[in-house]
């Protein structure tokens, strides 16, 4: 079951700085309030999290300072005539 991902997200926000401070330009694998997995990809953090973990049940994250770190855009090009 999927499940969302508040928890993971609230945690890394919240320990954003010493997260930074220990693992900056890592990939983290979240579950729940907790780090299991410290990557150099997120390739390598995807295939290992889902040999342990079913899918929908972690959480990938870059580890860099700022809300750019946890934030996506997204804009649409639509033109009309």
């Amino acid at each position: 079951m999927l499940k969302s991902f508040d928890e993971e997200l609230g945690f890394f926000i919240e320990h954003q700085e010493e997260l930074v401070s220990q693992y900056r330009g890592k990939i983290l694998v979240l579950v729940g309030p907790k780090v299991v997995g410290v990557h150099n990809t997120v390739l390598d953090a995807y295939l290992e999290a889902q040999k342990e973990y079913e899918l929908g049940t972690f959480m990938i994250q870059p580890c860099e300072p700022g809300p750019d770190a946890y934030t996506v855009t997204i804009t649409s090009h639509v033109a009309t005539f």
